[in-house]
């Protein structure tokens, strides 16, 4: 894009002074002065405030399989436990899912995505992990450290502590979820193979927190420093918020707002060509997110909101690229609006997903966030390239 400088040039104001050197001050065009507004909010307000709450769930969650370890090795019921550990596990979820819009950056450089959320996951694999004695029991001597350095990305992460916490019966071959969590009945090496699970989701989360704010709360860091967790200098939030600058990967704030169109228009075409249509054609029926739990519409919708953050903002008042399109061509910021609302409305009313994905009303669904992905990687971007 092209930029404008304004040149001061200072003249001699009195016989035989030297000239002063000339000084550049650049003028930031209309367009860049309103997508700089967009990015501290994004970056504070949306995506550094998801993973702090995601972060902040972990930590719960965390602490609910350490209770239940500990009730497992004195044979004590907890049942209740379990529920909450649930819970908790279905809230840190909320706030991964909310994040999609924006698994650019950290989350794909260092492959955080794949660490924590790779699915489907493999039901005859797990259950071998869990029948294999040799293996569990060096899950029991070395706990986390064993799952998060040498167990392989699809026995670990979100679905493989669903598997373990959530109750599933095995029908024609496959595990069909009933959304509620197991009864009180762990072994000790599968109640320390949960605790090594969720251990090494929470460090990941905290991670994230930290490559993009550049600081985490003491409690946090304690946690990353007694793992021996290597940190990332990255801090991704301050490169966007200062793009066109020194030191920053984004070449103008323009460059910035493409990023997070793009990653929001991607999250769009995943929802709708993968975690949904995948199951819907039957193309692969077994392509449940979280079958376990039974929250995979639930993850869908929140990843539309993760497309709502990004493009209006998570917080009422806060400045987004919103704005800008709005000023630009009114028009097509309430097209961008409806269809957000329209996704997730229509996938809020699919029913019971995991047993029934080829439902007309997931085709419905489809449709509509095909519609969200076409306005974003057409419209909108083509708009920002302006």
């Amino acid at each position: 894009m092209k930029k404008i400088f304004k040149w001061a040039l200072c003249a001699a104001c009195v016989m035989g002074m030297a000239a002063c050197n000339n000084q550049k001050t650049e003028v930031k065009s209309d367009k860049e002065e309103a997508l700089e507004r967009a990015m501290a909010p994004y970056v504070n307000n949306t995506v550094i405030a998801t993973y702090s709450h995601m972060a902040d769930e972990g930590l719960v969650l965390l602490d609910k399989c350490e209770q239940i370890l500990a009730k497992v090795e004195a044979k004590e019921d907890y049942s209740t436990l379990m529920a909450e550990a649930g819970t908790a596990w279905r809230a840190m979820r909320k706030h991964w899912e909310q994040s999609e819009a924006f698994l650019y950056g950290p989350a794909a450089s260092h492959t955080i995505d794949p660490h924590i959320d790779s699915w489907p996951l493999d039901f005859n694999a797990m259950n071998a992990l869990l029948n294999n004695e040799a293996q569990m029991k060096q899950i029991e001597e070395e706990g986390g450290a064993y799952v998060g350095d040498k167990l392989g990305y699809a026995l670990k992460g979100f679905h493989a502590a669903e598997y373990l916490l959530f109750e599933s019966v095995e029908q024609g071959g496959r595990a069909v979820g009933t959304g509620k969590t197991h009864a009180a009945n762990l072994t000790r090496p599968q109640a320390i193979y949960l605790l090594g699970i969720v251990e090494d989701l929470t460090q990941q989360s905290i991670l994230l927190e930290y490559a993009w704010a550049g600081e985490v709360s003491d409690a946090k860091m304690k946690l990353l420093e007694e793992a021996e967790v290597d940190l990332f200098e990255d801090n991704y939030g301050k490169q966007m918020i200062n793009a066109g600058k020194a030191g920053s990967i984004y070449v103008s704030f323009q460059d910035a707002a493409e990023e997070i169109i793009s990653g929001a228009a991607d999250i769009a075409s995943e929802v709708a060509d993968l975690k949904m249509g995948n199951p819907y054609t039957a193309v692969d029926p077994d392509y449940l997110e979280s079958p376990y739990s039974c929250t995979s519409t639930t993850d869908f919708a929140d990843n539309i909101r993760s497309i709502q953050h990004a493009y209006c903002g998570a917080q009422a008042g806060d400045y987004s690229i919103s704005n800008y399109v709005y000023r630009q061509d009114a028009e097509l910021d309430a097209k961008v609006r409806k269809a957000i609302e329209e996704s997730i409305a229509a996938i809020e009313a699919i029913e019971d997903f995991e047993h029934n994905p080829t439902d007309a009303k997931v085709g419905a669904a489809i449709d509509k966030v095909k519609a969200l992905e076409e306005v974003l990687a057409n419209e909108v971007l083509a708009l920002l390239a302006k």
